[in-house]
C-alpha cells in the first residue's frame, strides 16, 4: 500500500506543479530593480505593446508570492505588473519602522516604498505612463493613500479593504473586492461605495471609469481573507476594472491557481504517509495512558496559567512584532506541560536513541519539502540571514511546546477528543493572552489561522510518524523546529 500511495502523491504533485508553472510560463518573470533595494518582481507578457503599469502590494505578514494570482492574471492580460515585499516582510531585510499608530509614521514609510516601486515600474520601457495600484488588507490603505500622492494612480483596487482615506470622490476609479465571509470588511466595502452614492448597492458600478469617476464594490463568493486572493471572481473583477479604466479588452483566461495549490499541498502532505511508513517500526514506549482527570489537568492547566503569568510583563526581546511574547508563551506552556507529565512519571522511556534521527527527518520534510512548495506558490518560507536568530529564539519555545503536545496526544494515538482538547486549549490560551493585553498582542490573532493550518497539516504528519515509530517525542521535537521556522519567516521584522 505504501508504494501506490507514494506514486499517487507524486503524480498529483507533478500535475499540480505542471499546471502552476504553465501559468508562469505565459509571462516573463524577472527581478525589478528598485531604489533603496526593495525586493521586487516584474511580470510581463512577451511581445506586447506598451501598457499601463500595475503595482501590487501584499498585506500584513504577507509577501510577493501571496499576491501572485493577481500578478499573473493581470500580466497575462497585457499589463506591466510589479509586485514587491514591504520592509520587514518576506525577503526584504530592512525592518519596518516608525510609529504604527500614526499615519505620519509607518504608513508614510510604506507609502514611500510603494511609490519607489511605482517609479521603477513606470521607468520600464514597456510601461506607457499610466498607473494603477492594487493592495490587500493592510496594503489596501497604503495604496489608497499612495494613489493620491506621487506618482498618482489612475485606478485603485482595494482587496479586503479598510481605509479612512476614502472619500466620496477620492481615490479615482476605486474598486473594492471583499470576500463574502469577511464580515465587517464586507460592510466597509458597501460604506466605501455609498460615500460616492448613498443609494448604491454591492455589485453596482457608479460613475464613469473612463472619466476617472468610477467606483464599484463586489463580494467574492464563498471566500475569506486569504481565499479572496485566489477567487476567480476577484481576479476577473480586477482585470475587467482596469480594462474599463484604461479602455482595453482582455481575453486571457483567469488562472485557477487556488485549486491547484490546494491539491499540491494535500498531495505533498499525503507523501508524508509512505515516507513515515518507511521509518523503522517500533512498539509504543510510552507508559500507560493518563486517566481522564489527570489528562485534563495536564492539557488545560497551562492554557490558563501561562497567559495569567505573562500578562503583567512588557516583553520586548526580539525585533519582530509579538514573536518574543509568543516564544515565551510557547516555551512556558511546554515546560508546564512537561513538568506535570514528569511529576506523574510520564516521561520515562520516552527518549530512546532513535528520537533525534526521526525528529530530524520530520523537520527536513516539513521545512525543505513542504516548505519549498509553500515558498514557490504560497508565501515566503525561506528567510534572509536576519531572520535566523529569530527562528532560533522561537525554537526555544516551540520545541518544548510541541514536545509536550506530542506526548499528551501520544503521537496521534490518543482518542480524537483528547487531541481536540489539547489543540483547542492552546488556541484558547492565545485568545486569553490577547484579551488580557489587547493593545500589545492584537497581532497574535493574525497567526491563529496559521496555527490551525499547522495542526491540520503537520499534526497529521506527526501522527503518522508517532504511530509508525512509537516515538511521540520525535514528532513533537521535529514539528517544534518546523513551527519555529514557519513563524520566524512569517512575522514582520520591526526596528526603531
Amino acid at each position: 500500500m505504501r508504494i501506490p500511495v507514494a506514486i499517487l502523491a507524486l503524480v498529483l504533485m507533478a500535475l499540480s506543479i505542471f499546471m502552476l508553472e504553465r501559468d508562469r510560463a505565459r509571462v516573463t518573470v524577472a527581478p525589478l530593480v528598485v531604489e533603496g533595494g526593495t525586493p521586487a518582481t516584474l511580470y510581463l507578457r512577451p511581445g506586447d505593446a506598451p501598457a499601463p503599469a500595475v503595482v501590487i502590494a501584499h498585506g500584513f505578514a504577507g509577501s510577493r508570492q501571496l499576491m501572485e494570482p493577481f500578478a499573473l492574471a493581470l500580466a497575462q492580460s497585457g499589463y506591466v505588473v510589479a509586485s514587491f515585499d514591504f520592509e520587514g516582510h518576506g525577503r526584504n531585510p530592512r525592518p519596518m519602522s516608525g510609529d504604527v499608530d500614526a499615519i505620519e509614521g509607518t504608513t508614510q514609510l510604506l507609502m514611500q516604498e510603494t511609490g519607489r516601486v511605482a517609479q521603477a515600474a513606470l521607468a520600464h520601457p514597456r510601461a506607457d505612463g499610466r498607473l494603477a495600484y492594487l493592495g490587500h488588507s493592510m496594503a489596501s490603505d497604503i495604496v489608497v493613500r499612495q494613489s493620491m500622492d506621487a506618482p498618482p494612480g489612475d485606478a485603485v483596487i482595494g482587496v479586503s479593504m479598510f481605509s479612512l482615506a476614502v472619500t466620496g470622490d477620492a481615490p479615482q476609479n476605486l474598486l473594492v473586492i471583499t470576500g463574502a465571509w469577511e464580515g465587517m470588511l464586507a460592510e466597509a466595502a458597501l460604506d466605501a461605495l455609498q460615500l460616492a452614492d448613498p443609494q448604491a448597492q454591492i455589485g453596482q458600478t457608479i460613475g464613469d471609469p473612463g472619466a476617472g469617476t468610477g467606483r464599484r464594490a463586489v463580494l467574492a463568493p464563498n471566500v475569506e481573507h486569504v481565499g479572496v486572493l485566489y477567487s476567480t471572481v476577484s481576479l476577473a473583477e480586477a482585470r475587467d476594472w482596469l480594462d474599463a479604466v484604461f479602455g482595453r479588452e482582455s481575453d486571457a483566461p483567469i488562472p485557477w491557481r487556488g485549486g491547484w495549490i490546494m491539491l499540491l499541498l494535500v498531495a505533498t502532505c499525503a507523501l508524508g504517509w509512505p515516507l513515515a511508513r518507511a521509518l523503522p517500526a517500533g512498539a509504543p514506549v510510552r507508559p500507560d495512558a493518563l486517566p481522564n482527570r489527570t489528562f485534563l489537568i495536564a492539557a488545560l492547566a497551562p492554557a490558563l496559567l501561562v497567559p495569567l503569568a505573562l500578562a503583567p510583563f512588557d516583553i520586548r526581546l526580539l525585533p519582530v512584532l509579538v514573536a518574543d511574547y509568543l516564544a515565551l508563551h510557547l516555551g512556558l506552556y511546554g515546560l508546564v506541560t512537561l513538568g506535570l507529565l514528569a511529576w506523574w512519571g510520564q516521561l520515562r522511556n520516552q527518549f530512546p536513541w532513535r528520537v533525534p534521527t526521526v525528529a530530524l527527518a520530520v523537520a527536513v520534510f516539513g521545512i525543505v519539502v513542504l516548505g519549498g512548495v509553500l515558498d514557490r506558490y504560497v508565501a515566503s518560507f525561506f528567510p534572509h540571514a536576519g531572520r535566523v536568530t529569530i527562528i532560533a529564539a522561537l525554537a526555544l519555545g516551540a520545541v518544548p511546546f510541541l514536545l509536550g503536545d506530542g506526548l499528551l496526544t501520544q503521537g496521534g494515538r490518543a482518542a480524537l477528543w483528547r487531541v481536540l482538547v489539547v489543540r483547542l486549549g492552546f488556541l484558547a490560551s492565545l485568545g486569553l493572552a490577547v484579551a488580557l493585553n489587547f493593545a500589545q498582542l492584537f497581532f497574535l490573532l493574525i497567526i491563529l489561522p496559521v496555527i490551525v493550518l499547522f495542526f491540520l497539516l503537520f499534526g497529521t504528519l506527526s501522527g503518522w510518524v508517532g504511530r509508525r515509530t512509537g516515538l511521540p517525542a520525535a514528532g513533537g521535537i521535529g514539528l517544534g523546529l518546523v513551527l519555529a521556522w514557519a513563524l520566524g519567516v512569517t512575522f514582520p521584522m520591526f526596528g526603531t
